[in-house]
């Protein structure tokens, strides 16, 4: 697992179909900061269906930076 606090803003240098994959938000609290955490479980054909494949978890920080880069790019959708 991680724990990200910031984002740094890159340009795709290949962009390429995946696969969909199932995922959940779990909001957290570990020594007095809050996170928002990020699960994914990887595809239908995994061999272990189910099972957590990657974590991310979020800074208040990082997210907001999410937030808005994310509002900016899906701007006028």
């Amino acid at each position: 697992m991680a724990t990200i606090r910031k984002f740094e803003l890159r340009e795709a240098e290949r962009l390429s179909k995946q696969t969909e994959a199932a995922a959940s938000i779990l909001l957290s609290e570990l020594d007095g900061e809050k996170f928002i955490q990020l699960d994914s479980y990887g595809s239908p054909d995994r061999q272990l269906v189910g099972k957590r494949s990657q974590s991310m978890r979020l800074t208040r920080e990082a997210f907001e930076q999410l937030v808005k880069l994310g509002t900016e790019h899906f701007k006028g959708e």
